[in-house]
């Protein structure tokens, strides 16, 4: 398939609607917030904005707890907030996406007030309810994500009802038709109004075993040292066989309607058969994007990259575009990860590798985790198992002015101490920032056939080092990123011209190139 689609050639730009723009001096962001800021987005060069979750919520997860999935957050703003930013994004070509939470709904949607009221209610078996253990215990060993059981017992009903995350998120039952036709319904609603497609949170999850087998103890876990939440394998209480079907029934909806994008979150893996078998095939078609978290979970080392990289490229359908992501709304920053040195380095290697690329606001400007005390944590799973998401999630820092520029008021996570020196005014005006990095390398990879939409081939290279060559038009492109703080020295494989290193400070021709510390260049042969 020709590579004719936005969201094959452009890139998207990750929102987290409360920590973007404060327009009303709450202390929280909304859409008018976002609209202000659109043309930042176009001077950057994105292409499609994804917006998390922004349907009313009571925000037990800030906002992954859905009460209507036809409406806005009253905080964000509303309907014409929204249809304001929808029209002044396609004005500029950004595309919008939204964020849409299938696998469960908040314990205050209508659908779960009706499916509580009584056993013989028409709803109740849109959600998963069953009765207790003969000594009144859960119907399982299942785990939510957020720690404790899945299952929460129903006292005037006498039954469990499934959560695979907090107990305000009951799971939704998609073995009954009636739940899908009220989902797609919801897509649809959005669809028709004019957005270009969702990201679907934990699609793979949607389909539980039938007879809610025990899942096995994981053989790894360590009592004391992991995560409790992975005591045991997840091999029934989700991506369970149906699922396939179910996404190609989602997708179904999707190309209703001309040129949308569905974006798939699934399970965290390094396995590109995993990542890749979500794409379906031509004529069933699943998801554009499935989601490729690798570069979240490789050791940052060239090597592990190189490998991954390879049999990505390798495994990919004919005819689907790849993807790759440093972070997002659940992960650690990438700054803090591996530092911001090699952030420049992890720059390059986003923007110039086969696949769309993702970014999470902030990273641009070389955002990085801020430092919370548990005291002051608004994530559940932080309160509840002490691994916290907030650092993450803290406010955009514009410029240097109180509360960083995102509010004029107290802001509902605490913003950076950095923000005085590490925020877009200033970084826009200083010629080898990290912005300006991004910037020229987004702008770079727009005009350039080879690195949005080309070939990809790796090179042999030397130690701590990932080098490889784009090629569209008879036009090459050559990467090489230094993964190590050691020079290294680097052979062409003929003569080339070095278009941009990420100090942005250096232009030179040649067959051979000395890469500094932390160092990418990327070259034209």
């Amino acid at each position: 398939m020709a590579q004719t689609s936005w969201w094959q050639r452009g890139i998207v730009y990750q929102i987290y609607p409360r920590s973007f723009m404060d327009s009303n001096g709450d202390g929280i962001g909304d859409l008018r917030g976002i609209s202000a800021r659109l043309d930042y987005l176009h001077w950057l060069g994105i292409d499609g904005i994804w917006l998390s979750p922004i349907f009313p919520s009571p925000m037990a997860d800030f906002g992954y707890d859905v009460s209507n999935y036809t409406d806005i957050y009253p905080p964000f703003g509303n309907l014409d907030d929204f249809d304001h930013l929808l029209e002044e994004a396609h004005k500029r070509d950004i595309r919008v996406i939204l964020d849409l939470v299938p696998n469960h709904t908040s314990n205050h949607h209508p659908w779960f007030l009706d499916s509580r009221s009584s056993r013989d209610n028409p709803k109740r078996d849109w959600y998963i309810w069953r009765d207790p253990q003969p000594d009144g215990s859960p119907p399982n060993n299942w785990l939510s994500y957020f720690g404790g059981a899945a299952w929460t017992l129903d006292e005037k009903t006498g039954q469990y009802y499934l959560h695979s995350f907090l107990p305000e998120q009951p799971d939704l039952n998609y073995h009954n038709p009636e739940v899908k036709q009220a989902m797609f319904d919801g897509i649809r609603f959005w669809l028709k109004r004019g957005v270009d497609g969702f990201r679907v949170d934990v699609i793979d999850r949607m389909i539980k075993d039938e007879l809610l087998r025990d899942n096995p103890l994981n053989p790894d876990y360590v009592e004391g040292r992991d995560n409790p939440t992975g005591k045991y394998l997840r091999l029934y209480s989700e991506n369970r066989p149906g699922i396939h079907e179910l996404i190609r029934e989602f997708r179904a909806v999707f190309d209703e309607f001309k040129d949308r994008v569905m974006i798939g979150e699934i399970a965290y893996s390094t396995d590109p058969s995993l990542i890749c078998g979500f794409y379906g095939t031509e004529q069933a078609p699943e998801i554009n994007l499935p989601f490729n978290f690798a570069p979240l979970m490789l050791p940052w080392n060239a090597a592990a990259f190189r490998q991954f990289a390879d049999a990505y490229a390798a495994t990919l359908p004919a005819g689907a575009t790849g993807n790759y992501v440093l972070g997002n709304h659940d992960q650690t920053r990438v700054g803090t990860r591996i530092g911001l040195p090699q952030a420049r380095v992890a720059a390059l290697m986003l923007l110039t590798l086969a696949g769309t690329p993702f970014i999470y606001y902030g990273e641009e400007i070389g955002m990085c985790d801020v430092a919370i005390p548990p005291h002051l944590y608004q994530d559940p799973q932080g309160i509840n198992i002490g691994i916290s998401r907030d650092h993450q999630r803290t406010p955009m820092q514009w410029e240097n002015t109180p509360y960083a520029g995102f509010s004029t008021a107290e802001t509902w996570l605490p913003v950076a101490p950095d923000y005085p020196v590490v925020n877009v005014a200033v970084q826009r005006g200083d010629p080898t920032s990290m912005l300006n990095l991004y910037h020229t390398l987004i702008e770079l990879r727009r005009v350039t056939p080879a690195l949005h939409s080309g070939t990809y081939q790796s090179l042999a290279a030397p130690e701590g080092c990932f080098v490889y060559l784009r090629e569209a038009d008879l036009r090459q492109m050559l990467v090489a990123l230094n993964f190590t703080n050691e020079e290294k020295t680097i052979t062409l494989p003929r003569y080339g011209k070095v278009l941009i290193s990420t100090h942005l400070d250096r232009v030179e021709t040649g067959t051979q190139l000395t890469l500094r510390p932390d160092e990418g260049v990327l070259v034209e042969l």
